[in-house]
């Protein structure tokens, strides 16, 4: 099953993610190479928040991704949650369905 974690952030979110960015990337790059997270990255034009995607058999892949991220922890996301998403067309979809 595929889950996608949205973040709403701070506005002075790209004056502030410097400082924490390397960490939230490592731990970014550490879920996507134990395949937990697919893709994931900031939404632009406004630069208001963020989708990660996750893949795995509860939502709680994403809730730890959230609660161990710098980016939460200190602010710079005002509020996030997870929302099941039922993957039915792509390579990587959890449950492809085609046209009969």
């Amino acid at each position: 099953m595929h889950y996608l974690l949205f973040y709403e952030v701070a506005d002075d979110y790209i004056t502030r993610r410097a400082e924490f960015r390397n960490i939230h990337l490592k731990l970014g790059w550490e879920a996507a190479e134990r395949g937990e997270l697919v893709l994931g990255g900031a939404l632009a034009n406004p630069p208001d928040g963020a989708v990660l995607v996750f893949k795995g058999d509860s939502p709680e892949v994403a809730e730890k991704f959230a609660k161990a991220d710098p980016y939460v922890a200190n602010g710079l996301v005002k509020s996030w949650w997870v929302r099941e998403w039922t993957t039915v067309v792509g390579d990587l979809s959890a449950n492809p369905k085609r046209p009969a």
